[in-house]
């Protein structure tokens, strides 16, 4: 190191609670210290129940309580007024949907700290906020142009964000990495085993694996379907699969992600992998899945697309019917489409094009060096 590089990284949430940016910081987070990089994650706990001051593997974890309690709006004085008090090199801020992170940009830039933000953009049941996005995003531009760098995590995410910024600021890509325990070299894969990933709410597309079933059900009478995940719409889901009289062939599990030798073994016990959700950026699941082993079906919507266009994964159509879904899921289980592993990114090439960034943005006497 030539200096001793802190970065505060700043996002709405953090492990123990669930999602892709969760993930992402914790397996970022923890492979910067590795390099010689002091982190400090900074989030915010709406219950008050978390600590509020945790150390893990090898970085520290900060909490502030946000508010209100009960909407996702994680609006957190406190995270304001620590930012603007800290003494960080650079502010990385993860994640654009909630109020932290033009919270964590002004902060930035009343500090005079160079700052960065990966968008991690994703997608939400609710209609009006869907229709909300645009207006949000260009209210956020001039705090964006104002970033010393602007990530996004596929192609698709670039491309969206850079209409936003206009064309002379770079949107840069950077992909999640995929990344799980070595056992899973030692777990043969249930071939009639369909395992649906993703948080339960409406928009994650859980719903039309469970659909699919009846009809995969001719093709494979033993098949069954297991969603992976927790949230509000577990019930509905529930409830579809004893309408359609496949309850007894449909279960949800939660494995928590931070016991990754569990979410290991569940995704490479799968016969194929599925997220038909209508919105994600670069979903961690679906790369973990890959890095497994496991074929994927995904929907041909957002950054999903890409996956299937660069032949990782099989696509259906948003509108596709169950028939054409269980088709779908059926062909990736008898003649499965799959990335090389050498095609894939990994936490490690991640982390290696963050640390670039890094020391394009920061002054010589605290940057990251190249032998770090």
């Amino acid at each position: 190191m030539i200096g001793a590089t802190r970065v505060a990284m700043v996002a709405a949430r953090a492990q123990p609670e669930i999602g892709g940016i969760e993930s992402h910081v914790a397996e970022v987070a923890t492979r910067l210290v590795r390099e010689g990089v002091d982190v400090e994650v900074l989030t915010t706990d709406r219950t008050g129940r978390l600590p509020r001051v945790e150390r893990v593997d090898g970085y520290v974890v900060r909490r502030f309580r946000a508010f209100p309690r009960r909407r996702d709006w994680y609006l957190s004085p406190g995270l304001f007024w620590a930012l603007l008090r800290s003494r960080h090199d650079l502010v990385h801020v993860q994640g654009i949907h909630t109020l932290v992170p033009p919270v964590a940009m002004l902060a930035a830039l009343l500090r005079r700290v160079p700052y960065l933000l990966t968008f991690h953009s994703g997608g939400s049941s609710s209609a009006f906020r869907e229709r909300a996005r645009g207006p949000q995003f260009r209210l956020l531009a001039p705090l964006l142009r104002r970033a010393d760098a602007l990530v996004g995590v596929s192609g698709y995410e670039a491309r969206r964000f850079q209409q936003f910024v206009g064309p002379s600021i770079r949107v840069r890509l950077i992909r999640n990495g995929g990344g799980l325990p070595r056992l899973v070299s030692a777990i043969a894969p249930d071939p009639d085993l369909v395992l649906s990933v993703g948080r339960l709410e409406r928009y994650k597309g859980h719903h039309r694996v469970v659909e699919a079933l009846p009809h995969l059900l001719a093709a494979r009478p033993d098949a069954r379907v297991e969603i992976l995940g927790s949230g509000p719409y577990e019930d509905e889901l529930l409830a579809l699969a004893e309408r359609l009289g496949v309850a007894d062939r449909v279960s949800v599990r939660f494995v928590p992600p931070v016991e990754r030798a569990a979410m290991a073994r569940s995704l490479a016990g799968a016969g194929v992998v599925a997220l038909l959700s209508d919105y994600e950026a670069h979903p961690v699941a679906v790369m973990e899945a890959l890095v497994a082993g496991r074929p994927v079906v995904v929907s041909r919507t957002s950054g999903l697309t890409e996956l299937a266009d660069l032949g990782w994964a099989r696509g259906v159509e948003p509108d596709a019917d169950p028939a054409v879904v269980a088709a779908a899921l059926e062909e990736q289980l008898s003649t499965p489409v799959r990335p090389s592993p050498v095609e894939l990114p990994t936490w490690e090439s991640c982390v290696e094009s963050l640390l670039e960034v890094y020391r394009e943005v920061l002054p010589a006497a605290v940057r990251p060096s190249e032998a770090s």
